[in-house]
C-alpha cells in the first residue's frame, strides 16, 4: 500500500495531525482548569483559546531551536497576550459574549489586554513549555532537550 501521494508522506501528516490535536487537546483542558482555579468559572470559549495558545508555545522550539527558557518565557507571553487579544476583540467585542474584561485595570488595551496579565502570562508560559516538553517525551517519543534557563 503506498503512503505518499503527491510527493507527501501521508502517515506522516496525519501523525503530525493527530499529535497536534492531543496536545490541543491537552492545553484547552489545562487553560478552562487554571481559569476554574483562578475565577472558579470559564466560557466554553475558552477551550480554543487555550489550546491554541499550547501550541503555539509549544512549537516555539520549532522555530527557535535551543532557546534559552526565560526568553521562550516571554516569546509565551507575548504569544499569549497576542492570542488573547484577538479572540477577546472578537468574542468579548464583536460577538458581546463579555467573558473577561480588563477596562478597569491600568494600561489596558480595549480591556481586552494589561501588562498585569502579561506578567502572569510569562509564569503561565514557562510552565506550559514544560509541561508540552514532557508530554511529547512522554507521549510521543520525542528526545527533545531542556533548554538552560538563560
Amino acid at each position: 500500500m503506498h503512503t505518499t501521494c503527491g510527493g507527501i508522506d501521508v502517515k506522516k501528516v496525519l501523525y503530525k495531525i493527530w499529535k497536534n490535536t492531543v496536545l490541543f487537546y491537552i492545553g484547552g483542558m489545562c487553560y478552562i482548569c487554571l481559569e476554574l482555579l483562578w475565577r472558579s468559572w470559564s466560557h466554553g470559549a475558552m477551550f480554543p483559546v487555550g489550546g491554541i495558545c499550547f501550541l503555539l508555545i509549544g512549537h516555539i522550539e520549532s522555530f527557535f531551536p535551543g532557546l534559552p527558557q526565560f526568553p521562550r518565557a516571554v516569546l509565551g507571553a507575548v504569544l499569549v497576550t497576542l492570542v488573547e487579544l484577538v479572540s477577546g476583540a472578537f468574542l468579548n467585542l464583536y460577538l458581546g459574549l463579555n467573558i473577561w474584561d480588563y477596562g478597569t485595570m491600568a494600561y489596558n488595551l480595549l480591556g481586552q489586554i494589561c501588562p498585569a496579565f502579561f506578567f502572569l502570562w510569562f509564569f503561565v508560559s514557562g510552565a506550559a513549555n514544560l509541561l508540552d516538553l514532557g508530554l511529547r517525551r512522554m507521549l510521543f517519543g520525542e528526545k527533545r532537550a531542556l533548554a538552560p534557563l538563560i
